[in-house]
C-alpha cells in the first residue's frame, strides 16, 4: 500500500475488519491489504484497505464517539446504473437511507451516493439553473439522475 500524504482513518469501537470487508466487496479495484492485531492494546486491530485504489485505514478499539454527519464519504457515479448498484449494495448491508443521496451504513458511517455532475450543476453561474437542481435534490432520497438533469435544463415540471 502506497503511503499518501492524507489517508482517511476510520475508528470503530468494533468491526473495523468487517466494515473493510463489506466496503471492498461493494467497490471495484478494492481490497483488504492487511489486518494487524495490536496485542499491547487489548482487542485493537488496525485494518489497511483500498477502495478504488484509494488507501484507507480503520481501527477497532473501544472508546471512540460514534460516527456522525460531520464527515461522510462521497461516491461519484457515472450514471444511474452505477448509482443504483452502490445504493442497493449498501441497503443489502443494512443501511438507513437519508435525504439528498445520503445513507448511513450498518457500521454508522455516512455515505453520499451522487451523480458525477451534481456539484457542477449546483455551482452553475446561472442561479435559476442552480436553484432548480438544488430544489430537485432536496426532494430526493436516492438520486434520480434524469430528474436532476431535467431540473437543470428546465424540462422538469
Amino acid at each position: 500500500m502506497t503511503i499518501q500524504k492524507i489517508t482517511p482513518f476510520l475508528w470503530y469501537s468494533t468491526q473495523a475488519e468487517e466494515a473493510a470487508a463489506f466496503y471492498t466487496a461493494i467497490f471495484p479495484d478494492s481490497r483488504v491489504v492487511r489486518v494487524t492485531e495490536v496485542p499491547s492494546a487489548g482487542s485493537t486491530k488496525v485494518v489497511e484497505f483500498e477502495l478504488f485504489g484509494q488507501p484507507f485505514i480503520a481501527m477497532s478499539s473501544k472508546g471512540p464517539d460514534s460516527f456522525n454527519h460531520a464527515i461522510s464519504l462521497m461516491v461519484n457515479c457515472d450514471d444511474q446504473t452505477e448509482l443504483d448498484r452502490y445504493w442497493g449494495a449498501f441497503l443489502e448491508g443494512g443501511s438507513v437511507t437519508e435525504a439528498c443521496g445520503w445513507l448511513k451504513d450498518r457500521f454508522g458511517v455516512s455515505w453520499q451516493i451522487v451523480p458525477n455532475d451534481l456539484i457542477g450543476m449546483m455551482a452553475d453561474p446561472d442561479p435559476v439553473k442552480a436553484t432548480r437542481v438544488a430544489q430537485a435534490m432536496m426532494s430526493m432520497t436516492k438520486f434520480d439522475v434524469a430528474a436532476l438533469k431535467a431540473a437543470y435544463s428546465g424540462a422538469a415540471n
